[in-house]
C-alpha cells in the first residue's frame, strides 16, 4: 500500500496494528527475547544501535533494561547504546564516513559473546549494515528488530525479529513493544509503583 493509497484515521491506524500483529512471527520474537535473556545473564554487554527513530528506539532499550532489571534482579545490566554517544557519533562521523559510526564503535567496545542490537524499519541503512559485519567478524551475537521484508540486515544479523509491514510508523509502535516484553519477560517485580 503506498502513502497516498492510505487515507489516515485513528481507526485505520489501529486496524493496521491489529492486523500486523496478528502476523507476527512468535517463534522469531521468543528467540529475540531469550538472546537478550542469554546475554544478560552471561554477564556479557548489550549493545543497541539505530538512525532516527530506531535510534530512540535502541535507546529506550537500554533505559528500560537497564534500570528495571537491575531494580528487580540486583544484578548489573551491562547495556549502553551506540546512539547515546553524541562526541563518539559525530568524531567517527567526521573523520571516517556516517557509514562507520557504529561499526567503529562495535571495534572499539565490543568483546566476543556479547549481543548487539541493531534497530531499523528497512534493515538497509549501510551503517547498520556495516555494524553487523563487524559484530559479527568479532564473534558478537548479532539481533537485527527489523521492519518491512528484512533487508540486508535480515541476511547478515545471526537472528531476526521481523515486523512485516512496510508503514514505517507501525514498525517503531511494534519495535517499541519488543523492548517492553523483553523487559517483563526479565522483570519479576510488581512495576506498579515504580516511577
Amino acid at each position: 500500500m503506498s502513502y497516498k493509497d492510505y487515507e489516515f484515521s485513528t481507526r485505520n491506524y489501529i486496524h493496521e496494528h491489529q492486523k500486523v500483529l496478528e502476523r507476527l512471527n512468535e517463534d522469531s520474537l521468543q528467540t529475540a527475547i531469550r538472546m537478550v535473556g542469554r546475554a544478560f545473564k552471561a554477564g556479557k554487554k548489550i549493545v543497541t544501535c539505530g538512525n532516527g527513530g530506531s535510534a530512540s528506539t535502541a535507546s529506550h532499550y537500554i533505559t528500560d533494561w537497564a534500570k528495571m532489571i537491575n531494580l528487580a534482579t540486583n544484578e548489573k545490566f551491562r547495556g549502553f547504546s551506540l546512539v547515546d554517544n553524541v562526541g563518539l557519533i559525530t568524531a567517527y562521523g567526521n573523520d571516517l564516513s556516517y557509514e562507520d559510526v557504529f561499526s567503529g564503535q562495535c571495534k572499539a567496545l565490543l568483546d566476543e559473546g556479547d549481543l548487539l542490537i541493531a534497530v531499523s524499519g528497512s534493515g538497509n541503512s549501510p551503517n547498520i549494515l556495516n555494524a553487523l559485519r563487524q559484530a559479527n567478524e568479532m564473534g558478537v551475537h548479532t539481533l537485527g528488530i527489523l521492519g518491512y521484508d528484512g533487508g540486508e540486515a535480515a541476511k547478515i544479523a545471526h537472528h531476526s525479529f521481523i515486523v512485516p509491514s512496510f508503514d514505517m510508523q507501525v514498525c517503531e509502535d511494534i519495535h517499541l513493544m519488543f523492548g517492553h516484553m523483553v523487559m517483563k519477560t526479565y522483570c519479576q517485580l510488581d512495576i506498579r509503583g515504580v516511577v
